[in-house]
């Protein structure tokens, strides 16, 4: 199915929804990988909304992105319980410029088995030192 085509699917599935705005983002992320130029220009028309109020959205939350991902994302939750469980000191341990990109969230929801990472749709909880490079190795 060409992308076009995905779009038009995604847009006819929350067709008549109220508030369908920030789903339609959602599943447009999960199928793409990130919201384009051209997606936020359909998504505008179809809602009879503004390309500026699509874009809006879009780059007001930190999970849409507006360009394609070239290595595995690692979100790492840097909030007070999983730095007082010692989250400082794996972050010190990954690589900057490596083969995965690691973006800093603030709570992941699992603050009593922290420290926690979150890879796509899954959490990693209770992360120590070998379990982080396990989870890196995999993904390079």
């Amino acid at each position: 199915m060409s992308d076009t085509a995905e779009l038009d699917h995604i847009l006819a599935a929350h067709a008549g929804r109220e508030g369908s705005l920030l789903p339609i983002l959602h599943d447009v992320q999960a199928t793409f990988g990130y919201v384009s130029e051209d997606s936020v220009r359909t998504i505008a028309g179809a809602l009879n909304l503004s390309r500026a109020e699509v874009h809006g959205v879009v780059s007001f939350y930190h999970d849409f992105r507006t360009a394609p991902v070239d290595r595995p994302v690692v979100k790492l939750c840097r909030a007070e319980s999983c730095q007082a469980r010692g989250v400082e000191a794996l972050a010190a341990r990954l690589p900057v410029d490596g083969p995965i990109k690691v973006e800093t969230v603030y709570c992941l929801g699992l603050c009593s088995v922290g420290p926690n990472a979150m890879v796509g749709d899954t959490v990693h909880a209770r992360l120590d030192a070998a379990k982080l490079s396990a989870l890196v190795g995999e993904l390079a």
